[in-house]
């Protein structure tokens, strides 16, 4: 006798109708049509040659064939539900891997790590520092953070979390910071721009949402890393451009200036999920981000 079994989707339909006693009702829980849910049906009636479902009024009732499969089926379903709930259990018991830019990581994710816990104790953080954590090779986090602009990269389900705001910052002990203050953003043409080759385009986006002519500006010492370009600025160094969420520590704490404030790019603080993942916690983790970033 041989041991293949039937179209696991017809299986399906007809475990549906069963137990709910309608086509209609079993087309509604799988998302699918009546005829759909008919032809599924019909095609194990005709394996077996023999009818599954009989009219009764108005509605179907299951023959003595249709009742031992029935049976059968209703208990292998029950497992794989059951299984399933087990291992998604299990699944959510495990640690989160987050993946992050070491600066994002260091500048805002960190400092907030206690409170993060604190309101989401189920939540087993695990921090995976990538300064591309959407780079193809990373689908196997559970998440990534990011400021990005669109387009989104492909694979992935984006959670669009608060609008970028960047800004210049400078230390209250910069040699130069009277005449800064005294000269406005015009004045920054005279300055030696503290930068980042990660992101070159940063002081002209700036400073074309700042009515300043990008061609205006000149560049001093370079950093391949946000996180040592805030440093840079913090120890007093020169003016930086910078996240207004990545300072906000600073600014408060009166490490840094922001003597023009912040404008809004583009660019998005996102968090995105390798598309298909389906797991409670991320959009638990969303809706904590994006009221943290509101905070700022």
């Amino acid at each position: 006798m041989g041991r293949d079994l039937p179209s696991l989707n017809a299986l399906r339909a007809f475990e549906a109708t069963a137990r709910l006693g309608s086509l209609s009702r079993a087309a509604e829980e799988l998302h699918v049509t009546h005829g759909a849910i008919s032809r599924q049906v019909r095609v194990l009636e005709e394996a077996l040659d023999q009818p599954l479902f009989a009219r009764q009024g108005r509605g179907i009732a299951l023959t003595a064939t249709g009742e031992l499969l029935r049976d059968r089926v209703a208990g292998a379903f029950d497992q794989l539900r059951d299984g399933w709930s087990e291992l998604q259990r299990g699944r959510a018991e495990g640690p989160f891997v987050l993946g992050c830019a070491s600066s994002l990581l260091a500048r805002w994710v960190i400092p907030r790590l206690d409170r993060l816990e604190r309101d989401l104790p189920s939540l087993k953080l695990h921090l995976s520092p990538e300064e591309d954590p959407l780079a193809p090779q990373h689908a196997e986090l559970d998440a990534a953070l990011a400021l990005r602009a669109a387009p989104w990269p492909a694979g992935w389900d984006v959670h669009e979390l608060a609008p970028e705001r960047i800004g210049p910052v400078v230390s209250p002990r910069y040699a130069n910071l009277d005449r800064l203050l005294d000269g406005g953003e015009s004045s920054l043409g005279d300055e030696a721009l503290l930068h980042t080759t990660s992101r070159p385009q940063a002081w002209p986006e700036w400073a074309e949402l700042s009515g300043v002519s990008p061609a205006s500006l000149h560049y001093g010492q370079g950093f391949t890393r946000l996180f040592y370009l805030l440093e840079a600025a913090v120890a007093g160094l020169g003016v930086a451009i910078a996240p207004a969420q990545l300072v906000q520590d600073d600014v408060k704490a009166g490490r840094l200036l922001a003597p023009w404030g912040f404008r809004q790019t583009h660019a998005q603080w996102i968090l995105a999920t390798p598309r298909r993942r389906n797991d409670n916690r991320i959009d638990a983790l969303a809706k904590w981000l994006r009221n943290a970033l509101r905070d700022a």
